[in-house]
């Protein structure tokens, strides 16, 4: 048993890698949207699923074989693992190409792109995602016919126990060690070496053990769960899909939950993920320890009072996200929210899954895959009901308080009602559920989200964010999952401003990716021009009258349009060519996903959408030294002609790349290539009294690309594959140690 404790920990590791690089890789490849991360989400689960339910039935049969034969099938299926390191990088990017390259990428609507690039992720990951979910009945096969009595009588809890411990060093070794160090292809290349490595030593191991037994007769130990009652059973199975199904719709509303205590970084997510882990570990080694004590041999039922317990701790997490429960600001703050929201839960979690599927099983892998498969379907729908249906419809409270009454449904379900039992028991049986209801709906009325923290706010929710307008006058803000995205300043308008003026010839079209408040939209209209925006989540556009009030009259303009698309994937689809084309990433510039808008890759695609002569804006708010550094490597080597500039409130950078010189011009230059809209624009919120005053700001605080790049000789351009921006904990700890590479940038700008 020590030998697969140790595959399943090492296996569950790479499992959680996989899973993270995997969908880094198919987001730069197909776009950073909901529908793209809920496809590669239930591509990999659906194959765990598929693969469990035939890998059982597979030892089912095998069952008359030598007794090596399920050791050796989960050898090569380890060895199979261990080729996706090089076959998934190599099948999304062959993928992308199919897409770009078949001339259809403009012509379809989302939906069909959707189709066509989900097929492709699917043939891509499900065979190895299938060889995932096959491994657990193979081992719980070879256990129960290599391992003599005892714990190998119920296997599941005890392989299910190291996976989870896997994943949890996997999720904190990826994101705060491993990619950092060796990007997102050298850490898939990492795991795959651990899987290759599991795949021999199992190899291994079936010759040793088949020279010291031989051959070995059917196993003769019966299949306990082959008898259960029907009712009993489908009960079981129930409860393991709602688990599943509970479990991981909460995970998409925690994410919108504690993200503004705990911001957009990387780190964030993953310590949500590693304390998910860490509590589901516990709750399994309790179950362990419970199990050991009864000698393995029997596996109770859960009964009502447990599924009624977490069903009433599935409402935690609105108590830990309150804003009026006092707890320390900054990420300590904020993990010490999600410990006490998501903790509870997940220990009873990790306890009741695994004594399910032990429950279901009795040790029979064919019967513990397809009852571990049933908990997967589960964890498929999860998402998708809360990402599109429950979070869009009623909101993160609602939604948690639905969830957990589908809990205590279950509850009802595994206590004895629907079997002759006399009247007093069934009075005492519905106490739990009962209970529990009325302690959830309690939490659920006395407690409050985040956006009632802000007076008058206007909240929009749809599947990718909860959007919060906010403010009065000159003071209006914009958040989105409870962080900052903007305000109205004159930078924005500089954005547009400033690369459709340096033009020498007069702008047709401009492009604005991200679209905000969509001040720099709204600029660029001022032009004349046919202004088209691209905006990652839908319900960012709709407040656009609440910060310009002219906004409802402009949109109703030929020359306006708003494409709810990632902006990459959206250049991707597009032929068309633009004058200019305006880049303003969601700050902050460490966010997660933000460098798929500052790397070498995108500026490849971005050249192939330029007009002669056409202007790149890259706005860069900030950061340190080589954060930006790289930053402008990649436009130094996308781009033959580069200028910098520092903004009008002196923080922040205007990046300028052009395929063609950009000539020199003074501010007087500038303001007579404007029409005078553009000019009315320009100057509505000062702060100089005149275009050519408020141009010459600017332009003096030009910054050489030299000096910013002379700031970190030797940073490499940022690279999909390398977003130094997003994981940068080791990077800073040793900065901080040679006490430098603190200072930011933006101290090269001349103060004017």
């Amino acid at each position: 048993m020590p030998y697969f404790f140790g595959f399943f920990l090492v296996s569950g590791f790479c499992s959680l890698v996989y899973e993270v690089v995997w969908l880094r890789l198919a987001m730069a490849r197909f776009g950073v949207t909901t529908p793209t991360v809920s496809i590669v989400l239930s591509v990999f689960m659906a194959g765990l699923a598929a693969g469990s339910w035939a890998a059982g039935r597979l030892a089912r049969r095998l069952a008359g074989h030598r007794r090596t034969t399920l050791i050796r099938l989960y050898g090569m299926t380890e060895l199979l693992i261990a080729s996706s390191g090089v076959a998934v990088p190599a099948a999304l990017a062959y993928g992308r190409t199919l897409l770009a390259g078949g001339g259809a990428g403009g012509a379809w609507g989302s939906g069909a792109y959707y189709l066509a690039s989900g097929a492709l992720i699917c043939v891509a990951l499900l065979p190895f995602c299938f060889g995932m979910g096959a491994t657990f009945p193979l081992a719980i096969g070879a256990i129960r016919r290599l391992v003599p009595g005892g714990e190998a009588t119920l296997p599941f809890g005890y392989l299910y126990l190291a996976n989870v411990a896997g994943a949890t060093l996997g999720t904190l070794a990826s994101a705060f060690v491993l990619i950092e160090l060796l990007g997102f292809r050298g850490t898939l290349a990492f795991a795959a070496g651990l899987n290759a490595l599991l795949g021999t030593l199992a190899l291994a191991l079936s010759l040793r053990w088949s020279e010291r037994s031989g051959e070995r007769q059917p196993d003769a130990r019966p299949a306990a769960a082959a008898s259960a009652e029907p009712r009993e059973g489908g009960r079981t199975l129930a409860a393991l899909f709602t688990t599943g199904f509970v479990s991981m719709a909460m995970e998409v509303i925690w994410v919108r939950q504690f993200t503004p205590y705990l911001g957009t970084v990387v780190y964030s997510f993953a310590s949500i993920l590693a304390l998910y882990f860490v509590a589901t570990f516990a709750g399994s080694r309790l179950y362990r320890l419970r199990l050991r004590s009864a000698s393995g041999v029997a596996v109770r039922a859960p009964g009502a009072v447990l599924f009624s317990t977490l069903g009433a701790l599935g409402v935690l997490p609105l108590l830990a996200a309150d804003y009026r429960v006092p707890f320390p600001a900054g990420m300590g703050g904020g993990l010490g929210r999600v410990a006490l929201g998501i903790g509870p839960f997940c220990a009873v979690l990790g306890f009741v899954t695994p004594l399910l599927v032990d429950r279901w099983s009795r040790g029979d892998p064919e019967r513990a895959g397809s009852g571990y498969a049933v908990n997967v379907v589960g964890c498929i729908l999860g998402p998708l009901a809360a990402g599109f249906v429950l979070l869009p419809a009623v909101g993160e409270r609602s939604a948690m308080f639905a969830l957990a009454l589908m809990v205590l449904l279950v509850a009802t379900l595994r206590s004895p009602l629907s079997v002759p039992v006399d009247e007093a028991r069934t009075r005492r049986r519905w106490w739990a559920p009962g209970l529990a209801a009325a302690l959830s709906a309690a939490l659920a009325l006395s407690t409050a989200d985040f956006d009632e923290s802000i007076p008058n706010a206007v909240v929009r929710r749809d599947s990718t964010a909860t959007v919060i307008a906010c403010g009065e006058g000159m003071n209006k803000h914009l958040l989105v999952n409870g962080i900052g995205m903007t305000s109205l300043t004159p930078i924005t308008k500089m954005m547009a401003h400033l690369p459709l003026a340096i033009r020498r010839a007069p702008p047709t079209n401009a492009l604005t990716i991200c679209f905000g408040m969509g001040t720099t939209f709204r600029s660029a209209l001022s032009w004349g021009i046919r202004s088209r925006a691209v905006e990652l989540v839908p319900s960012v556009p709709l407040l656009f009258g609440f910060f310009h009030p002219d906004g409802p009259e402009l949109l109703k303009s030929p020359r306006a349009r708003i494409v709810i698309d990632d902006g990459r994937r959206y250049l991707e689809r597009t032929s068309e060519a633009y004058d200019v084309i305006i880049i303003d990433p969601p700050p902050p510039p460490e966010a997660a996903g933000s460098s798929l808008l500052y790397s070498r890759e995108f500026y490849a695609t971005l050249k192939q959408h330029l007009r002669p002569g056409g202007v790149v804006q890259q706005w860069v708010p900030g950061g340190g030294v080589r954060m930006v550094a790289a930053f402008a490597q990649a436009l130094r080597t996308s781009f033959p002609y580069v200028r910098v500039f520092g903004s009008l409130e002196g923080w922040g950078l205007h990046f300028l790349a052009s395929m063609e010189p950009i000539p020199p011009a003074s501010g007087a230059e500038l303001a007579r290539r404007m029409p005078p809209a553009a000019v009315r624009d320009l100057l509505e919120w000062g702060p100089a009294s005149t275009a050519e005053a408020e141009f010459n700001l600017v332009l003096a605080r030009e910054v050489p690309l030299a000096d910013i790049l002379s700031c970190a000789p030797g940073v490499a351009a940022l690279e999909d594959d390398r977003p130094i921006n997003e994981y940068f904990l080791l990077r800073r700890m040793f900065e901080r140690r040679s006490r430098a590479g603190v200072a930011a940038v933006t101290t090269l700008v001349p103060r004017s």
